[in-house]
């Protein structure tokens, strides 16, 4: 009685095991592959004429380039042609709703020269999703046979059975060629050993195993010569192939799928095209959008000021219990506001994944993704970058964080350097201190707001820059890699509760864990330099003040004296002396030492400028004026004029709308590119736009 060997393979989640199931019916068994913790499931089927088939269900995998044992084992299969469980036809188990990422491996399986059916599954939902396949073309395509089949319905599966009596008239060409992924590398191997299997012995180098055990001792020292040495290299080639094999896929599938959403029936349908319309489907997403960040404002502003006063009261009564000096004050002014500068960001940073893990969870971000990727693919992005670029309005660090779910690198790399043009709301403080100042609080049309048109448009104008900088970045940075489009769109359901709190709290350790350790270094950094001082001036500051006291016959409050000496040490700080020493840079942009000393320690973060212009203007009378007239009175020693006035206050707002002035951002940068070169490139260049645009603004409008 004859045999043939099937093996049983495709993408998890395509009812792959129905449809082992619908073939064995009871006659099958479990049990571990030889020596390996791996579940082997193995079942028989006998059809017309007698003949016997065993088909072994092997593991669900994405890819033949595996990433788990389970995944290893179903590719030692396919290269083991000596092996016991070697197939003599292969079929390949696809759904209808994924067809392009679940032919991925049947391309690969068809180079390994092994006969290979298509089996399309849930077929009984082409017609409610409004979907038609010309499978004449796509046997043509991919040099095989398909069947249509649905375990659900029960239909295909004699088709199916017909094709497998039938393998040996299978073609077993490839349907595309892998070695075009690197001539060169592939072109040896094929030098080297004409008679084998290219794509298997490719499979045997990038995988470190042997097809078998004769071929592992003749071919062992001859692969040397082509085995990858850097796992950079290998994971360029095997990016390089899955794109090459994505075009073939996205080619066919253009010709041969067709999917009218009009034709669709069913809650889906109905739903997808209202939120994948044109104009509607965006309208609802910015809707989407505008309820999340009121949300996350809304909710987390009570546990940040929460932590804000906690960690400000921690201080407060860690110097109340330890005696006075400087190991009391690097604890209460460097290492507890240092542990609450990444501490405060967690609301935020949870919030943020909490509303992305449902968005995500439900299939609506697949929606928004498909939605959008062809606006943003003219700007060097993808449709995946739209999220994280909205979320840079809340704040550019968990922003920079939901990048991760761009796979290409060169477009992940791209929206994290622009991100941090986006308004964080780290902005909001210097915004509105400025904008009250130099923009009058009158009407336009006696409906809208000055101040209010302002706020909007810096919100508009960093959002375009960092479309335009994406476009610029994506001709700028050279890289061969491709980027084609791929996304599911899953069905709708209800969000898992249990993914989406794995989701936030990956997200939220990730950050206090890896950033929180570079931010909390610099903030002691910036401390050290706030609280020392190179001269006398700033050791002896009490008596120094007193001499000013004296020789301007000035009467202070306990309070007045206290600030002014605090302001005092911080002019002859080495920070302060830094502020001096760039007030020559900062001068042509209308601004002076003091906005410089500001500048600086709002590296730490940008609303630090509003607190240490609050110390250095809060300097002379028994008044107790705010802070916001107090900058208001400020004028020029020299002029006479105003320092805030309209030409400086746009350039300031420029100013912060471009530089990078946030350390937070640039120590997540260098976490998620593993690098110090892309974060500095960041803070140079946007430094120098920041620089050039404050200049321009100031020089025409003064």
């Amino acid at each position: 009685m004859s045999q043939i060997k099937v093996a049983l393979i495709g993408n998890p989640n395509t009812g792959k095991t129905s449809v082992f199931n619908k073939l064995t019916g009871l006659n099958h068994k479990v049990g571990n592959y030889p020596g390996i913790t791996v579940e082997k499931k193995v079942g028989q089927l006998k059809l017309e004429g007698g003949v016997k088939v065993n088909i072994l269900d092997l593991p669900g995998l994405y890819s033949l380039n595996t990433n788990s044992l389970d995944e290893e084992v179903a590719v030692e299969i396919l290269v083991n042609d000596k092996g016991e469980n070697y197939p003599d036809v292969v079929v390949v188990i696809a759904d209808i709703d994924n067809l392009k990422r679940n032919l991925l491996v049947f391309t690969q399986i068809k180079d390994l020269g092994l006969p290979c059916i298509l089996a399309i599954n849930m077929s009984d939902n082409m017609h409610k999703k409004g979907i038609s396949l010309d499978i004449k073309q796509l046997e043509q395509r991919l040099k095989t046979k398909i069947a249509l089949i649905s375990a659900r319905k029960n239909s295909g599966f004699n088709e199916l059975k017909e094709l497998i009596a039938n393998y040996k008239n299978l073609s077993i060409e490839p349907c595309t060629n892998a070695s075009r992924v690197d001539k060169n590398y592939f072109g040896g191997l094929k030098e080297k050993f004409p008679q084998k299997n290219i794509y298997k012995l490719w499979l045997i180098l990038s995988q470190n195993l042997y097809a078998n055990e004769d071929e592992k001792n003749t071919i062992q020292s001859q692969l040397e010569d082509f085995r990858i040495k850097s796992n950079l290299e290998l994971k360029r080639l095997q990016q390089k192939e899955i794109i090459a094999r994505y075009s073939f896929i996205n080619d066919t599938l253009k010709k041969t799928l067709t999917k009218d959403i009009k034709q669709a029936t069913g809650l889906r349908a109905r739903l997808d095209r209202v939120l994948m319309d044109r104009v509607w489907g965006y309208v609802i997403f910015a809707c989407i959008l505008l309820l999340i960040f009121q949300a996350i404002f809304t909710f987390a502003s009570y546990p940040m000021d929460l932590i804000d006063e906690s960690f400000a009261q921690l201080s407060e009564w860690i110097s109340a219990l330890l005696p006075d000096g400087q190991f009391t004050r690097l604890i209460t002014e460097g290492v507890i506001p240092g542990i609450g500068g990444v501490v405060i960001f967690i609301p935020q940073i949870a919030f943020l994944f909490l509303f992305i893990g449902i968005l995500e969870e439900s299939g609506y971000m697949s929606r928004v993704v498909f939605l959008t990727d062809r606006i943003m693919k003219k700007f060097g992005l993808s449709g995946k970058s739209i999220v994280p670029l909205v979320s840079g309005t809340a704040c550019a660090i968990p922003a920079v964080m939901a990048s991760r779910n761009i796979e290409n690198w060169k477009e992940r790399l791209i929206t994290i350097l622009v991100i941090p043009f986006t308004t964080c709301s780290a902005r909001l403080p210097v915004y509105l201190i400025i904008i009250s100042l130099v923009i009058p609080n009158e009407t336009f049309f006696g409906v809208f707001n000055y101040q209010g048109l302002v706020l909007l448009f810096l919100y508009v104008l960093g959002f375009v820059v960092a479309v335009v900088s994406a476009w610029v970045l994506h001709k700028v940075i050279k890289t061969k890699a491709q980027s084609y489009f791929v996304v599911e769109m899953p069905d709708y359901k209800p969000p898992i509760l249990k993914n989406v709190f794995f989701t936030v709290y990956d997200n939220t350790k990730s950050f206090v864990v890896d950033a929180g350790k570079i931010i909390f270094a610099i903030s002691i950094i910036l401390w050290v330099l706030a609280s020392y001082g190179p001269n006398d001036k700033f050791s002896n500051a009490e008596q120094y003040v007193n001499n000013e006291i004296t020789a301007q016959s000035l009467d202070l409050s306990d309070d007045d004296y206290q600030t002014r000496i605090e302001s005092f040490k911080l002019r002859h700080s080495f920070i302060g002396y830094m502020g001096k020493a760039i007030e020559p840079i900062v001068q042509p942009l209308g601004y002076d030492w003091k906005i410089g000393i500001a500048i600086i320690t709002s590296f730490a973060a940008r609303e630090v400028f509003v607190g240490t212009l609050a110390t250095i203007y809060s300097v002379g009378s028994e008044d107790e004026d705010t802070i916001k007239n107090k900058m208001n009175k400020e004028v020029n020693a020299i002029t006479g004029e105003k320092i805030y006035n309209f030409a400086s206050g746009i350039s300031l707002l420029l100013f912060y709308a471009f530089a990078m002035q946030c350390m937070s951002t640039l120590a997540i940068v260098k976490k998620e590119t593993n690098t110090w070169k892309w974060p500095l490139i960041q803070l140079v260049s946007m430094s120098i736009f920041a620089y050039i645009v404050s200049l321009i603004a100031f020089q025409l409008l003064k």
